[in-house]
């Protein structure tokens, strides 16, 4: 197979899965007798980014694969296609979900006295059900707390291939704008942030998926009616999307 019919195979095949799809998952696509190998597929991937440059779509690696994406720059009046109102989210979801992230593995307890405040059990479930946290293991202490740690979905809906690119904590001014601050994460130079480090406790690591891990407590002090505005994705959408969301 040439190299233009290869990337031509690639880019149809990013634009029809409407997901992700790593080197392996693009392999799979051929015939075993004319399967190319991965330094081809990453030819093709490294051709396709270059034919992009300039345009307003890119290709991102995540941290499932590669997809084809809606630049930035042009973004906000590509939005108006879709009629749905964004999904919205509470200053108390993006504090949690931040902890989360950059404290993690972090038990509830353990977000609940950084906060100084109870989590409400909706946004620990809220979080669980979009995927975007898991279940890890417990805390080897009395009580044996869940650990809570971010997942793969997480940083394939913020457009991150690893948490190294999340943005330094210096850069979150304002939790609001957490969004925001992630969608650029991997552009602004700085190094990785400290706080990403494994808590020192004794820690037992399950091997499942999460589960819903919501139990009882006083609402936070937000509340799960409180709104945040977030773009639909959390990142600009695929080309290949019918719509805002997953």
């Amino acid at each position: 197979m040439s190299d233009d019919n290869l990337k031509n195979v690639v880019e149809a095949a990013l634009l029809a899965a409407g997901r992700p799809l790593d080197v392996e998952a693009i392999r799979e696509l051929f015939d075993e007798f004319e399967r190319p190998d991965a330094l081809e597929v990453r030819t093709a991937l490294a051709a396709l980014e270059s034919d992009y440059l300039g345009r307003g779509i890119e290709l991102k690696e995540v941290a499932s694969g590669f997809r084809i994406q809606i630049r930035d720059a042009v973004a906000t009046p590509v939005s108006r296609l879709w009629q749905e109102r964004p999904q919205k989210y509470s200053r108390a979801l993006l504090e949690t979900l931040a902890l989360i992230a950059y404290r993690q593995p972090i038990t509830r307890g353990e977000i609940e006295d950084i906060r100084g405040v109870q989590v409400n059990p909706n946004i620990i479930r809220t979080v669980l059900e979009r995927g975007w946290i898991r279940v890890i293991g417990h805390r080897d202490v009395p009580g044996r707390p869940e650990l809570l740690a971010t997942t793969r979905e997480f940083l394939d809906y913020f457009g991150l291939k690893s948490l190294d690119e999340l943005p330094p904590l210096s850069q979150l001014r304002d939790v609001e704008s957490l969004g925001v601050q992630l969608e650029f994460a991997g552009t602004q130079g700085d190094a990785p942030p400290a706080a990403i480090t494994a808590a020192s406790e004794p820690v037992e690591v399950d091997g499942g998926d999460a589960g819903d891990s919501s139990d009882g407590g006083a609402a936070d002090d937000e509340g799960s009616e409180a709104e945040y505005a977030a773009s639909p994705d959390g990142k600009a959408p695929s080309v290949a999307a019918r719509g805002p969301g997953d």
